[in-house]
């Protein structure tokens, strides 16, 4: 009778059934199947434990969207973007979307259309960006009869790592200007010491990764057009705009960092950050047509009619360019600004609460976007039993994921943690964080002896991060 019912593939009783007492696979392809609502339950209990995703507060990525949201990007689950001759719709939405981002930071291109790409992130979007500035240059030097064998790329030592890999995908050399505790954000003199004729372009970041504060792009506009002057070099800017650039237009209109400074010749941003959809969804804006290398843009015609496409990818999900549509049609420009005039508020209160626990102090007087870094007082840390990384393992018990980690080259010595505040942070869940963290601070300073973490910074030795894979 038992091997009846297993034949017939009975799912009445899912905890009751064969499936649920063996182990799962892990090497190969199981030989027989798994009943629909048995598999999904064994792949939703694999994340069970997991913290919830509103409660990372390590992630920059969207971690809610509202009902209909949702359940607008489920629908278009199984849509391909670049089947454009199958949902012609889809690629005029994605337009209109490139066109009200790139209005949005005052593009001066004339025409319905402005020249933009939609990217699976802001990491294809940063890489486009490089690419494009990268092939002008090269035409430029071809042109004037010069060696092009030797690009180079500025930006601070505060990069995101997809600029690491554009360079070395790419063979370009990267120069960094050193973060420091003077110079906490681009050192616009120092970048322009670096710059040559061979420099493809200078990188600000409007919305630093590792300490949510933005390059000053104005001031580097300034300058670089003094220095261009001068030499003749005509460099331009991409701003990596991941975070800010979904920020500074709602929370900061009047701050110019954008299309309308004279050397902005493109930006990137991340949909799937601030722009307040789920993951797989970058964009990238060049200043006008001309900007963009025609030998980006690549044409097939075996999906029914000719398709022509910027991207680094090829099949893309759709479903991220609806719910951006949606977003910018539900929410308008009121909606963003209240959602993001709350995130930085309640980033503010926890900044602000974090900041009068005796044992911490915040990296930042004020904050620019609404996330931010605190360490541990210097004179504390030389008698403390503990690490940040400690903490950091305190609130995972309670479900926080709140990063600790090491700053870049020449402060690597130095340890912080971060909050990025998103749509979902509450202030209600701002109370339960900061009383976590006050808990487990009172725990930590009850410690007899320090920990591993602690001895391992007393002999000058570097945490390695846990591998949560395999």
């Amino acid at each position: 009778m038992e091997n009846r019912n297993n034949s017939k593939k009975d799912t009445s009783l899912i905890f009751g059934s064969e499936q649920m007492r063996e182990p799962v696979a892990a090497e190969f392809i199981p030989e027989h199947g798994t009943p629909a609502p048995i598999a999904y339950q064994i792949v939703k209990d694999e994340t069970f434990p997991q913290t919830q995703p509103r409660l990372n507060l390590a992630t920059f990525v969207t971690t809610y969207m509202d009902d209909y949201g949702t359940r607008l990007m489920n629908e278009a689950v199984g849509i391909n973007y670049i089947d454009e001759t199958e949902y012609p719709r889809v690629a005029v939405m994605c337009g209109r979307c490139i066109n009200m981002v790139a209005n949005m930071w005052h593009t001066p291109e004339k025409g319905d259309w402005k020249t933009g790409a939609v990217g699976i992130g802001s990491s294809e979007a940063c890489m486009l960006g490089g690419v494009a500035a990268w092939l002008r240059w090269r035409e430029r030097r071809k042109a004037e009869g010069k060696p092009y064998d030797k690009p180079n790329l500025v930006m601070s030592t505060a990069y995101q790592v997809v600029w690491e890999k554009f360079c070395q995908l790419w063979q370009i050399e990267m120069r960094t200007v050193p973060i420091t505790h003077k110079h906490p954000t681009l050192d616009i003199e120092q970048a322009l010491k670096l710059c040559d004729e061979n420099t493809i372009c200078i990188v600000p970041i409007a919305g630093v990764t590792w300490t949510g504060m933005n390059d000053d792009i104005e001031a580097l506009d300034f300058a670089l057009d003094g220095y261009n002057t001068k030499t003749g070099y005509n460099i331009p800017i991409h701003v990596d705009a991941a975070s800010g650039g979904f920020i500074l237009p709602f929370l900061n209109p009047e701050k110019k960092w954008d299309f309308r400074l004279k050397w902005v010749l493109s930006i990137s941003t991340s949909g799937h950050k601030y722009g307040l959809v789920y993951p797989g969804l970058g964009w990238v804006v060049w200043r006008d047509k001309q900007y963009l290398p025609k030998e980006m843009n690549f044409s097939v015609n075996y999906l029914g009619a000719s398709v022509t496409q910027v991207g680094l990818n090829f099949s893309r999900p759709a479903a991220q360019i609806l719910g951006q549509y949606y977003n910018f049609l539900h929410l308008g420009v009121e909606g963003y600004r209240k959602i993001h005039s709350n995130s930085i508020a309640i980033a503010n209160y926890c900044h602000e609460a974090i900041g009068q626990i005796p044992c911490f102090q915040n990296y930042s007087k004020e904050l620019e976007n609404p996330l931010f870094i605190w360490s541990l007082k210097p004179e504390y840390d030389k008698t403390a039993k503990w690490t940040l990384f400690d903490l950091q393992d305190k609130l995972m018990q309670h479900g926080w994921m709140v990063p600790a980690y090491t700053m870049p080259k020449d402060i690597e010595d130095m340890v912080v943690m971060r909050i990025v505040v998103r749509q979902g942070m509450s202030r209600d869940m701002a109370d339960m964080l900061i009383t976590d963290i006050q808990n487990a601070v009172t725990e930590l300073e009850q410690l007899e002896f320090p920990t591993p973490s602690r001895q391992a910074a007393d002999q000058s030795k570097k945490t390695k991060g846990k591998v949560y894979t395999h």
